[in-house]
């Protein structure tokens, strides 16, 4: 009989082995077949010639790493490879091998680690035991993996040659699945048969919920099918039996039908949502069908076909058909409207074609459509909706590009639309007719003088939903040109390098459609309008020379921890020049009865309105300035101990001054300021001074503020201050805090994604608790904002102030590791009451979650009551309680 042994070691040398009396279970350690050495040698064999007789057994001690034995003539068509920790026993007449400790056996692509199993080389079964300790618990199990198939089992009894095996109390996942069978039968390479199987999505030995079932069939990675099931939750089981269970586990995209949600709403009736199917189609297009409906008579239907080609293109539609009823008829609030809505997202990767990008962007439908979309507030009053579809071509090595778009916006509360098609750009980048194409030494002034141009061409067309007729859309058709040469010259700067010195001239003109007048009417005491069509044209040249520096102050402390604060200031004043080109494109007409008089311009809302009137002539003047601080910290030595922080950001105004005007020569003061309070708290202000004084209806006259009874420097026409802040505890892991925002940025970007990201945010927006994260112990998010315009009334005589001004705030604290409560919500102080409010108490319970959502207040309140699994694939298997009362 032939015995023949291979090994390769970790270290230099060859294994020990030694005879081994199978009676006594001991190894003869005076009688070495191979004796340990420090040669060289790394592998080695030894063959049957008389110093390993055929009846003997051996015992290989643990100095070897890997090694293969046949004593069989029936061997399998590759090598068994073993290793073992402790030892290796080899019962040449049994043709068997027993591996002890952290044991390793290897075939093809089969990997079977335990720490005792047995080798029936005559058979070719492998049986792999589990390792308990003194009390009988199991401390280490068996392991078995083939190609994407892995599982773990206390007893593991396979047959390398017909793929054939047995086990008992096997753990094996599959996606995102366990599956836990007390006896599995494994058939062929992918198909295991299961006896007393529990299903489930908590990753435990001793699962916290399971789907219970006798019989179930697993073909790996693609289904599983089982006989009648049941759920339990800690071993208790539900006395609500299915028939049978279908359970898909492959992975990746797969056809097949979407379950519906069920919902109870007060006007819509009780419904069914989400009722649908998804299809592939192929490896580029899927597409997803879905409906409502409810108890009133309303529904809805959406087809969501997505596309993507890897480093081409990705995009996605979704069309959304609505019927709405409110309420049932006869009733004096029924409501039955027909509504649509389309979106369309498209994104180009720029890789796939240089110079050339295409995207879009569509939101659009009905003016009604989200006013009827059921249990969403921040759809239903989401009134201003906009759409882009773009194209842009640049040519290399020249200066060109072109720019086609078609845009549209609408106003949902007006129910005005406006699309604009197309709209195209085209511009040339500076060019410098008198540089020298093979320049030597300093390049002359006049060779850094540049010219370049831009255009745009645009169509518009605007209308009411209720009045759309194409006559309507041929009246409200505008179409509209502009052209711009900007001629540019860098010079030198002046002063040493303190002065930079920027002169600049432009001409611009505007082709304008329509003129539109307004006359008084004696008759009706009204003022009538006129349009005119036709093509006219508008004019404006423009010089000026800027001059630029900056000056640096720094105060230096002695015996403080402040090292020192530097103030950088940034003047800028300009000299410009603008003649008047456009002052017969102004009239004065009469308003009231009263005889006042109004100017305005004859191509007021044209799609480009002309330039405005008046020569200039004079100064512009602006002052930039920020605030830093150099400090030393306790917290640290050294240069590292010295750190920069900024006190303000920026601060500053701006103004000019017009000679040529004959009145109301100082122009307004435009004041800003910007800053980060510890780092934390971000302040942005600015606002408008007007340094004239008023006449009764509020309009300039030409006296400036100071030079009244009372010293003051203006009036304030416009003003708002904005102040945010958040504020958040330390991640109790900060690698699963990291992890998490990586995996909430990859679904948002995902192009598979595109067509759901807005269905997403809906479902995030309205269901913030299944977002919580318990990893954040308390956050805290604040946003203030105030401001005041100044706006002319109706009557066309006066002025009157808007004030505005809200608190949005939202949060969430820890109660403990397991309960977290949050809230959101916006505050108006106008009206001082919450527009909006909704709090969340939330319980973490490891596989599943439970939250209750409450929304005391608008016009459409709420109550939620939700237990479901974390699991996405178990996503609808949850009991929900959801209750919706409106205030209208």
């Amino acid at each position: 009989m032939l015995c023949t042994l291979t090994w390769k070691t970790v270290a230099h040398g060859v294994p020990a082995i030694y005879f081994y009396n199978p009676l006594t279970s001991l190894a003869d350690t005076t009688r070495p077949l191979i004796k340990p050495d420090s040669t060289n040698r790394n592998t080695g064999s030894v063959a049957d010639t008389g110093r390993i007789p055929g009846k003997d057994s051996f015992l290989v001690k643990n100095t070897v790493d890997t090694f293969s034995l046949r004593i069989s003539k029936d061997s399998l068509d590759a090598p068994l490879k073993y290793k073992a920790e402790d030892s290796a026993v080899v019962l040449i007449k049994d043709k068997k091998i027993l591996l002890y400790g952290k044991t390793k056996t290897e075939y093809k692509d089969i990997t079977l680690t335990a720490p005792q199993v047995e080798v029936d080389q005559q058979t070719q079964i492998v049986t792999a035991v589990n390792r308990k300790d003194s009390t009988g618990a199991v401390i280490e199990t068996a392991h078995f993996k083939s190609g994407d198939n892995e599982f773990t089992s206390d007893t593991i009894r396979y047959n390398f040659k017909s793929q054939v095996g047995l086990t008992k109390n096997t753990y094996t996942q599959q996606g995102e699945f366990l599956v836990i069978g007390e006896e599995a039968k494994k058939v062929n390479e992918n198909t295991t048969f299961v006896k007393g199987a529990r299903f489930t999505t908590c990753l435990l030995d001793d699962p916290h919920f399971a789907i219970k079932t006798n019989k179930m069939k697993v073909v790996s990675q693609k289904l599983a099918i089982s006989g009648p099931a049941h759920l339990e939750f800690e071993g208790v089981p539900v006395p609500i039996y299915l028939p049978f269970g279908f359970y898909p586990l492959s992975q990746g995209r797969h056809s097949g039908l979407l379950p519906p949600r069920f919902t109870d709403n007060e006007q819509y009736g009780v419904g069914l949502e989400g009722l649908g199917y998804y299809k592939v189609i192929s490896n580029y297009w899927d597409v997803k069908m879905y409906g409502n409906i409810y108890s009133y008579g309303g529904w809805s239907m959406n087809i969501n076909p997505t596309y993507r080609k890897r480093y081409r293109y990705n995009g996605a539609f979704n069309i959304s058909l609505q019927t709405t009823s409110l309420n049932f008829k006869g009733d004096p609030d029924y409501v039955k409207n027909k509504s649509y809505f389309v979106t369309w997202s498209h994104t180009a990767d720029s890789r796939s074609r240089p110079g050339t990008t295409f995207s879009a962007s569509v939101n659009a439908g009905s003016t009604k459509f989200n006013q009827y979309v059921p249990n969403s507030n921040q759809i239903n009053f989401q009134n201003q909706l906009g759409s882009s579809i773009a194209y842009s071509k640049s040519w290399a090595g020249k200066p060109y590009n072109l720019t086609v778009t078609a845009n549209h916006n609408q106003n949902n509360l007006t129910r005005l639309i406006n699309l604009s098609l197309p709209d195209v750009g085209f511009s040339v980048s500076t060019l410098y007719p008198f540089q020298k194409k093979e320049s030597a030494g300093t390049a002359k002034w006049y060779e850094k003088l540049g010219v370049g141009y831009n255009g745009n061409f645009r169509n518009q067309v605007s209308f009411y939903d209720t009045a759309l007729k194409l006559k309507h859309l041929i009246d409200t058709l505008q179409w509209g040109a502009q052209h711009s040469f900007p001629i540019s010259l860098s010079l030198p700067p002046i002063l040493g390098g303190a002065v930079i010195v920027s002169p600049s001239v432009s001409y611009s003109q505007v082709w304008i459609a329509q003129k539109f007048r307004r006359t008084w009417n004696p008759v009706s005491k009204k003022v009538d309008t006129t349009i005119n069509k036709g093509i006219y044209m508008d004019h404006q040249a423009f010089f000026s020379l800027g001059l630029n520096t900056a000056i640096y102050g720094t105060y230096q402390f002695k015996k403080s921890r402040i090292i020192a604060i530097r103030h950088v200031i940034r003047p800028s004043l300009n000299i410009n020049y603008k003649p008047d080109l456009s002052k017969n494109h102004f009239y004065w007409t009469q308003v009231d009865t009263t005889n006042y008089q109004a100017r305005f311009s004859e191509y007021e809302g044209a799609l480009y309105s002309g330039f405005g009137e008046g020569k200039t002539g004079g100064l512009g003047f602006s002052l930039d300035n920020n605030l830093e601080m150099k400090w030393r910290t306790k917290k640290d030595t050294g240069a590292n101990a010295i750190k920069k922080i900024k006190l303000i950001d920026g601060y500053g105004f701006s103004t000019g001054y017009n000679f040529l005007r004959d009145s109301l020569k100082l122009d307004l003061f435009n004041i800003y300021f910007r800053t980060t309070l510890f780092e934390k708290i971000s302040i942005t202000a600015n606002t408008v001074l007007d340094p004239y004084q008023v006449d009764a209806n509020g309009r300039d006259i030409n006296k400036y503020a100071w030079q009244g009874k009372k010293f003051t420097l203006g009036r304030l026409t416009y003003g708002s201050i904005s102040a945010s802040t958040n504020f958040s505890s330390k991640p109790k892991d900060p690698k699963k805090d990291a992890e998490r925002k990586k995996q909430a940025e990859q679904r948002l970007n995902d192009p598979a994604l595109i067509s759901d990201q807005r269905q997403l945010l809906d479902y995030m927006q309205q269901n913030p608790s299944e977002f919580v994260d318990f990893n954040i112990p308390w956050q805290l998010n604040l946003s203030y904002s105030l401001s005041f315009s100044t706006r002319l009334k109706p009557d066309l005589k006066s002025f009157e102030k808007d004030f505005n001004s809200g608190l949005n705030f939202n949060g969430s604290f820890s109660l403990t590791p397991k309960w977290n409560f949050s809230a959101n919500g916006s505050f108006d102080f106008d009206t001082k009451k919450l527009q909006y409010f909704q709090m969340s108490i939330n319980r973490e319970m490891h596989c599943w979650q439970m939250s209750i959502n409450v929304t005391p207040i608008g016009l459409s309140r709420s109550f939620n009551f939700t237990v479901s699994p974390k699991s996405s694939v178990l996503q609808d298997l949850k009991i929900n309680r959801t209750r919706f009362f409106t205030s209208y």
